[in-house]
């Protein structure tokens, strides 16, 4: 492995990839310590220690802590995203400029990048309401323009940041930005349980039991992560003109978890947004709300374990159309062995989806909701979670992908034999 570091490190361009990758975080980690005008973040106190704010909080690397003009993060690309991708489901224009390839995409793009400034814009506005009676340093209507551009524009500057980076870096650029986020995190929370067990607040052997066991969870979403089924698809011979075509064989790669971490960012928002609003009611049933929906307790962990799965299942039929899929086997003149073309294949492609999904959306509610368990039964905070742990592999195995592409294009070997 060292070795093929050595090897990637030589070859001009993708050190020029890696090396602009890296000022982009430096960039990233600056901006979120950049205060935004009009703001005193030290008299915030602990407004955005709990509930949905820990969690945009915690993907942007602690800027909305410090209220910097990265504190939306990229969460309203994410949410836009999201939307986009049921929009275009459910309106044909959408789903003809899905099909039409880079053209249509780059569309859909475009619109998304709106979408994603005008839920900055919104969210914007409410973060303003929550702060404006107490950290606002001047109340008057230019220092509330300031603050709301400040923070839209920011969040405008890291979806131009993950792009750029996507572009012109190693990686995809979005969930780079989330990763750099997660990660800024991690020394001060791992000095914080270092500091824990040499006061004795916390056993040194259950520290070093989650660390065990979290490193098999880490092993867990690998294989999660890479497993997949191979559907076998035999193409006939076909002659055009004075060429003959097809008659070789391939195959359909369908992975356990299409969906990825989708999911579990989608149930956290949902589940936290509510347990959020209640902490800000002064009233015995929303307190009592709050407490329930707490991330420790029971109901929680309940409903999020059924959300991770709803959506996991939503989000696939979504990403993976039978129909689509077996239409265009046909149209190409292929076919699974044993089976006919059109609908046959689309039953069977329908059954192994739903099979496969079933297993990778509880093997993801697990993985999701295991840090909870073991955090509860050890006492040992573990700040980053499941879905931390799941958006870093993540994120890691996909960019050594990339870095392996391009060895492999000039002939060197990668980091897999």
């Amino acid at each position: 492995m060292l070795e093929t570091i050595k090897t990637a490190w030589r070859i001009t361009e993708l050190r020029q990839r890696i090396l602009f990758t890296l000022a982009m975080f430096v960039v990233f980690r600056v901006g979120s310590h950049v205060p935004v005008p009009g703001v005193d973040p030290a008299l915030l106190g602990e407004m955005f220690d709990e509930g949905i704010f820990a969690l945009f909080g915690f993907l942007g690397g602690g800027a909305l802590n410090n209220f910097a003009v990265f504190a939306l993060g990229i969460m309203p690309y994410i949410n836009a995203s999201i939307i986009m991708n049921l929009l275009t489901v459910v309106i044909p224009k959408l789903k003809e400029w899905s099909q039409e390839g880079p053209e249509g995409r780059k569309k859909i793009a475009q619109i998304t990048r709106y979408a994603t400034v005008g839920i900055a814009f919104l969210q914007a506005i409410g973060m303003l309401g929550l702060i404006a009676g107490q950290a606002v340093t001047d109340h008057s209507l230019s220092t509330y323009a300031v603050i709301v551009i400040s923070l839209t524009a920011g969040t405008a500057f890291l979806m131009w940041m993950g792009e750029l980076i996507t572009e012109r870096g190693i990686g995809n650029g979005i969930s780079l930005v989330i990763f750099a986020g997660i990660v800024a995190g991690m020394p001060a929370n791992v000095g914080a349980v270092a500091e824990s067990v040499a006061t004795g607040e916390v056993n040194l052997g259950a520290a070093i039991l989650v660390l065990a066991l979290l490193l098999v969870l880490i092993l867990g979403i690998i294989g999660l992560d890479q497993g997949q089924r191979r559907i076998s698809v035999q193409y006939s011979k076909r002659v055009v003109g004075r060429k003959m075509y097809g008659g070789q064989s391939t195959h359909i790669p369908m992975k356990v978890n299409q969906a990825g971490v989708i999911p579990v960012i989608f149930a956290s928002v949902l589940l936290m947004f509510p347990a959020t609003i209640a902490e800000f009611i002064n009233h015995p049933i929303a307190q009592r709300a709050a407490q329930m929906l707490a991330p420790n307790q029971g109901l929680y962990i309940v409903l999020y374990v059924v959300l991770i799965i709803l959506f996991a299942f939503f989000y696939t039929a979504i990403q993976f159309d039978p129909n689509t899929i077996a239409g265009n086997i046909k149209k190409y003149g292929g076919f699974i062995p044993g089976l006919r073309p059109g609908r046959p294949t689309a039953e069977y492609l329908s059954r192994v989806t739903t099979r496969l999904t079933t297993v990778g959306a509880f093997v993801l509610a697990f993985i999701a909701v295991f840090p909870i368990f073991l955090e509860n039964l050890t006492g040992v905070e573990i700040f980053f979670g499941g879905t931390g742990l799941i958006i870093m592999v993540g994120v890691i195995l996909e960019t050594m992908k990339q870095i392996e592409g391009h060895l492999l294009t000039r002939s060197y070997r990668g980091f897999m034999k």
